[in-house]
């Protein structure tokens, strides 16, 4: 089984969350969803066979703009089927956004844009999710957002917000997780995100680091690992 994470664009790549989970032994395939499917780009499956995990990065794109996008609309029926199946799924930023809109929020434009570090503060319910394990309660993060989720799906729990967004951090159910925040910016990443790298860096990467970690031991399952 694999985990898929699908890309969509050249410069929004797994980064340190692709490390994570290798280092964690599991299979990672990444596809570019937003390209011609071919031999060595399989695109989005129709189904769920040896799929362990699906995480959606970010993207130019707008999840507003879906009609445009038959990849994107293919990747928000296999979110749908795989939290019906309670297989992991992970969103950052237009994933995130992805996720909300497939399983019933609403995503619209931010009244202004975010570029680089902001301070994310945990929610209340997000000091016990287990995801959110050693998390500060306040610390940096990268968004790149034009749009947000503006409703989350029914039963969803709000884990992060910061000072212009309601919600930087969701789960619904019990596997299926959205982040607003670049948390797999590796250094180089973020600074083509816009991030000004100084001070805030070294918190910030202590953070994403633990993030990942956490979603490789504890979200997604052991037996879907590599087995040497």
């Amino acid at each position: 089984m694999a985990i898929i994470i699908f890309q969509h664009g050249v410069d929004g790549g797994p980064g340190r969350l692709g490390i994570a989970l290798r280092d964690h032994g599991y299979k990672v395939d990444v596809r570019r969803a937003d390209l011609p499917v071919s031999a060595s780009n399989r695109g989005v499956p129709r189904d769920l066979d040896d799929v362990g995990g699906i995480v959606i990065l970010g993207g130019e794109q707008n999840v507003t703009e879906i009609a445009r996008y038959p990849w994107m609309q293919d990747e928000a029926g296999l979110i749908r089927k795989a939290h019906a199946a309670n297989v992991p799924v992970v969103g950052i930023c237009l994933g995130a956004q992805l996720i909300a809109h497939a399983l019933g929020g609403a995503v619209g434009p931010k009244d202004v844009a975010e570029c680089g570090f902001a301070m994310m503060d945990v929610t209340v319910p997000g000091q016990t999710e287990t995801v959110m394990a050693g998390v500060p309660w306040k610390s940096p993060q990268v968004f790149v957002c034009g749009q947000e989720v503006k409703t989350t799906p029914a039963g969803a729990m709000v884990l992060a917000t910061t000072a212009s967004m309601s919600v930087a951090a969701f789960r619904v159910g019990l596997r299926t997780y959205g982040f607003l925040c670049h948390f797999e910016c590796d250094r180089q990443m973020a600074e083509r995100f816009g991030a000004r790298l100084g001070e805030q860096y070294e918190a910030y990467a202590r953070v994403s680091e633990r993030l990942c970690g956490n979603i490789a031991a504890y979200l997604l399952p052991e037996s879907r690992r590599l087995v040497a």
